[in-house]
C-alpha cells in the first residue's frame, strides 16, 4: 500500500492506494465522525463492492442509508443532486455525518457537491472505483453537476476527508473506462514531467494489462502531481488550471454529444490533442511533440479525432461558457512542448475554429 497526503492550508487528509483496501475499514473508518452515513453509488458499482462497505459500516453500528443510481454522466443532474439531499434528509443527517461517495468521477462529483451543500457542509469519503477518479476527480475538492448548457456548471469546492483506491476494483472496469483513465494519467505527463511521459511510452501495455505494480505506479505519481497542485492552489486561481490542459476543448465536445457517445476520457484525449495542435499553429511548441502524444494516446486505445456533428461554431460558442472562461474571452491551456503547459489569454478565435474544424 502507498499513501500520500493532500496538505492544505488548514487541515490534510491521506490518499490510500494498493490492493485490496476495500477489505481494510481500519484505513476509513477513523475518519468518520458521527453515526450517520449516506453511501452514494451506481447500479453498476454497487453489485461488486457496495457489501463490504456496509458490512463495515453495520460493524460499528452506524446508522446508514444508500442511494443507488444509474450510471453515467448523463445522470450528473440537478434532479440526482435533490434525490441525494432528499436521502440526507430522510437520514436525518447531522453535522457530523458523512457521505460516502463509492464509485467513479460522476458519484464522486455528485455525493460531494450534497455534502459541500447539506447543512453548509458535512464530511464525505471518497472511494473511487474507476481509474479516472483515482488519478484525478477524487483529489482536490472538485464537486459539481452538469446543466443541459454545459458541464460542471454548478458546483462547490468541497475537500473529501479521504480517499480509498483500491486497485482491485480496476478488474471489473471495462477497458473502454480503462483507457478513458489513462487519458488524465497522459495528462500530468502533457503538461508537468517529459519523463513521465516517457515511462508511460514504456509501460503502456503492462498499463492496459492492469499490471499491479505499473497502475499502482501510474495512480501514485498522478495523485503526486495533483496533490501539489491543489495544495499551491485548492481553488483554481493559478496553476491548478494547468490541469485544465484538453478540458476546455473535451467538455464542450462532451455536452455537444449530450454526454452520449463519449466518456470525459476520451473527450479529454481529444482535447488534449486539440491543445497541442493550436500550440504548434501558434508557434509555441513542435509538430514532433504533437505526433509523439498523439501516437501515445493511439496505443492507449484512446480516440485522437473530433466526432461527426458539433459545428466548430457550437463547440466554440460552448467553449466560451466554459467556468474556465474569464469575462467571456476564452482561457485556455496550451502548452511550449511534452511537460511544459502554461495559461494562455486572448488566443485567436480563428486559430481556435481551424483546430475545431479537423
Amino acid at each position: 500500500m502507498h499513501t500520500q497526503h493532500v496538505e492544505l492550508a488548514q487541515r490534510r487528509y491521506p490518499i490510500h492506494i494498493g490492493k485490496g483496501l476495500l477489505n481494510r475499514p481500519e484505513l476509513w473508518l477513523p475518519s468518520l465522525r458521527g453515526r450517520q452515513v449516506l453511501v452514494i453509488s451506481d447500479t453498476n458499482v454497487a453489485p461488486h463492492y457496495l457489501a463490504p462497505v456496509a458490512a463495515a459500516l453495520r460493524s460499528t453500528g452506524r446508522q446508514f442509508d444508500t442511494l443507488i443510481l444509474p450510471p453515467g454522466e448523463q445522470e450528473k443532474t440537478l434532479q440526482r443532486f435533490a434525490e441525494a439531499l432528499d436521502a440526507l434528509a430522510r437520514l436525518r443527517a447531522n453535522r457530523d455525518a458523512c457521505v460516502i461517495a463509492l464509485g467513479g468521477g460522476v458519484i464522486g462529483d455528485l455525493a460531494g457537491f450534497a455534502a459541500a451543500c447539506w447543512m453548509r457542509g458535512i464530511d464525505f469519503l471518497q472511494i473511487p472505483t474507476t481509474l479516472l477518479a483515482m488519478v484525478d476527480s477524487s483529489v482536490g475538492g472538485k464537486t459539481a453537476v452538469d446543466l443541459p448548457q454545459g458541464k460542471n456548471l454548478v458546483g462547490a469546492f468541497h475537500q473529501p476527508c479521504a480517499v480509498i483506491s483500491d486497485i482491485d476494483t480496476l478488474q471489473t472496469l471495462p477497458m473502454r473506462e480503462l483507457s478513458a483513465g489513462l487519458a488524465e494519467v497522459v495528462k500530468y505527463g502533457a503538461i508537468f514531467d517529459a519523463a513521465f511521459l516517457h515511462w508511460l511510452e514504456q509501460h503502456a501495455d503492462a498499463l492496459l494489462d492492469r499490471q499491479p505494480d505499473a497502475i499502482g505506479e501510474a495512480i501514485a505519481r498522478s495523485c503526486q502531481f495533483k496533490a501539489e497542485v491543489v495544495a499551491r492552489d485548492e481553488t483554481e486561481q493559478g496553476d491548478r488550471a494547468l490541469l485544465n490542459f484538453g478540458h476546455t476543448f473535451g467538455h464542450a465536445l462532451e455536452t455537444a454529444t449530450d454526454y452520449g457517445s463519449l466518456l470525459h476520457g476520451e473527450a479529454v484525449a481529444i482535447g488534449m490533442l486539440m491543445a497541442a495542435r493550436l500550440s504548434a499553429n501558434l508557434g509555441r511548441s513542435s509538430l514532433a511533440d504533437t505526433e509523439r502524444l498523439r501516437q501515445l494516446l493511439i496505443r492507449l486505445r484512446l480516440p485522437v479525432d473530433r466526432p461527426d456533428g458539433p459545428s466548430p461554431s457550437q463547440l466554440l460558442e460552448l467553449m466560451r461558457l466554459d467556468k474556465k472562461s474569464l469575462s467571456g474571452e476564452l482561457r485556455l491551456v496550451l502548452w511550449r512542448g511534452i511537460g511544459h503547459a502554461e495559461i494562455v489569454r486572448d488566443v485567436p478565435e480563428l486559430a481556435v475554429r481551424e483546430v475545431l474544424m479537423r
